[in-house]
């Protein structure tokens, strides 16, 4: 189990099925009362700062870490600080630099391509030689995406190929994964990173295949499996068995590690609820490159080799067909609002393509630096080993993170970036995205637009917010090395008390930390919840 996401790996449980009362519910477990005062202040704590230091003194915190700057978006002007320049790990906070670097670096209408291409010769229906599938980093590329591919082909009247599909993911180095926890190998949410990936469905988790297994018809049969996309690439194991009705359901998906055998075991009863797992594959090149020969046998062209990965297209080969990826700016939306990590990955590895010929973490990484360097960061007092923030080597202080959301709003594209980030308590999850549960009955509610981020003892939520009379703040909260299973409402109530109150004349109204009822057990801050599937946000 992984050190960051101790005691919350999904496996078995995570159902399509499940209903929205089980997410309202722990919405509903968290009641926000705006009267009483929050725990720790006393008559004499007045102003912001006496708000937010008493919301800190929450014992959720007891042992803790917490860095916390808010600020005047149009003026910079500090309004508040905590340990600002504590140095503390991000999570997925590390995509604000991710993300807006690659907005200033590969530019909003950047897009990803997959081409196929040839050096061999077309004659009548039949092309003598290899076909080339070139692949950049799409993070989007669908089963569909390379059907489309396919169907060029076949109106190109290319019916046999005598030699064999070459998968060219030579833009990338060959590493794989970053550095974050290996034993979370097959987990979606760490799935391996390569120019020539596919994802399974429009969340645009890619380098994944999702499973799906139900219980048979009658005692003693085994569950049946589905796969999407359908592919032989994986190889599925079905060591499970369907128990009489009623019985516990024990199933559970998981992929053996360092091959492509995913795993179905444990009893699920008859009549019970599908088991829906999103499974990171081996080696996401031998799964694009099957994934195109499956869609190339499905609009009747015959390839005679085998596919080979890792070859290099040569020089002077002709283009026979092209995809493109949407645009940047479009992808941000999937990428912030639900927070992608392999989206992160891909786009620092594309930035070091594209400013240095290196698609390597070190050369995006060392891109992204730079251009955090020239909007004003600091980044002496900070560390960025990834793009997505899974690592837990990342560290930044509150005060760079407010730093960089202040000097983004001047960009020409912030707009389309801002765009991207989640809104609180937006039930459409293509906008709330990962906060659209969240600061729900409150000014906070959209109004509210920040990047979240959750690992084991590691929680931030960092962003704009207006308050009360309407002015523009830049927030940055990240706390630490707590011990309680959750503090997003700590983080909550800073942000509703921000909305609340009329930071100009000092009209600060105080809201208090929302504590969960007597037992309610709210999902611990191990995981982003858009990484929970199905995503509870």
């Amino acid at each position: 189990m992984s050190t960051n996401r101790r005691g919350h790996r999904p496996r078995g449980r995570l159902r399509r099925t499940w209903s929205w009362s089980l997410t309202l519910g722990l919405v509903a477990a968290l009641t926000w009362n705006a009267g009483g005062t929050p725990a720790g202040a006393g008559p004499s704590d007045t102003g912001l700062k006496g708000a937010i230091d008493a919301i800190l003194a929450d014992p959720r915190l007891d042992g803790g870490a917490a860095s916390v700057v808010v600020t005047d978006a149009t003026t910079g002007q500090r309004l508040y600080e905590h340990a600002d320049g504590d140095r503390l790990m991000t999570a997925s906070n590390t995509k604000l630099a991710t993300s807006t670097a690659a907005m200033a670096l590969l530019g909003p209408d950047y897009r990803f391509r997959t081409d196929v291409l040839t050096t061999g010769r077309l004659q009548h229906s039949t092309l003598t030689g290899d076909l080339y599938l070139r692949g950049t980093g799409d993070p989007t590329a669908l089963a569909a995406d390379y059907g489309r591919l396919a169907a060029r082909l076949s109106a190109l009247g290319i019916r046999k190929v005598t030699g064999r599909i070459v998968a060219d993911d030579t833009r990338f180095d060959r590493n794989r994964l970053g550095s974050w926890a290996a034993d979370d190998e097959s987990a979606y949410y760490s799935a391996q990173i390569s120019p020539l990936t596919v994802a399974p469905d429009t969340d645009y988790d890619a380098g994944t295949v999702i499973v799906e297994a139900t219980p048979g018809a009658r005692p003693g049969e085994r569950p049946r499996v589905k796969l999407t996309p359908a592919t032989g690439y994986v190889r599925v194991d079905v060591r499970g068995t369907t128990v009489p009705a009623g019985q516990a359901d024990t199933l559970s998906v998981e992929r053996e590690h360092g091959t492509n055998t995913i795993v179905v075991s444990g009893a699920v009863p008859v009549g019970g609820a599908a088991t829906k797992e999103w499974i990171s594959v081996w080696e996401p090149t031998g799964y694009a490159a099957a994934v195109f020969a499956d869609a190339l046998a499905g609009h009747g062209i015959r390839v005679s080799g085998s596919p080979r990965l890792g070859n290099a297209t040569p020089a002077g080969a002709k283009l026979l067909a092209t995809h493109a990826s949407m645009p940047l700016k479009e992808l941000m939306r999937p990428f912030m609002k639900l927070s992608n990590n392999m989206h992160a990955e891909a786009l620092a590895k594309a930035i070091g393509y594209e400013k240095s010929h290196v698609g390597s973490w070190d050369a995006g990484l060392t891109a992204i630096g730079g251009y955090l360097e020239e909007e004003g960061v600091d980044i002496a007092q900070l560390r960025q080993v990834d793009g997505s923030g899974l690592s837990r080597k990342n560290v930044f202080p509150a005060e760079q993170l407010t730093r960089l959301l202040l000097t983004v709003r001047k960009a020409p594209w912030f707009a389309d970036w801002y765009a991207s980030l989640p809104v609180a308590c937006n039930p459409d999850r293509t906008i709330g995205g990962t906060l659209r549960t969240r600061m729900c009955n409150t000014p906070a509610a959209l109004n509210a637009r920040a990047k979240t981020g959750s690992l084991t003892g590691a929680s931030a939520l960092s962003g704009y917010v207006d308050d009360a009379a309407g002015r523009r703040l830049v927030f940055s909260i990240v706390l630490n090395n707590y011990l309680a299973p959750s503090v997003k409402g700590i983080e909550d109530a800073i942000v509703v008390t921000l909305a609340k109150s009329d930071t100009a004349r000092g009209k600060i109204a105080a809201v208090p930390v929302p504590h969960p009822r007597s037992g309610a057990h709210p999902a611990p801050d191990e995981l982003e919840c858009a990484w929970r599937k199905p995503a509870p946000c």
